[in-house]
């Protein structure tokens, strides 16, 4: 195989890595940041709901 297309699978591979890395950190984040409480727990209770 070519040099370039070591090079590039490689860098496809790190770049892959920390855009899921950040990906997931972002999320992580979103999901525990104290102004989304209140519409995570408003989900949580709605299957108990009577419509």
């Amino acid at each position: 195989m070519s040099a370039t297309y070591e090079w590039l699978a490689q860098f496809a591979q790190s770049a892959g890595t920390l855009y899921f890395f950040l990906f997931f950190v972002a999320t992580l984040v979103y999901a525990l940041w104290p102004k989304n409480a209140a519409q995570f727990k408003d989900a949580a209770r709605m299957p108990l709901r009577e419509d």
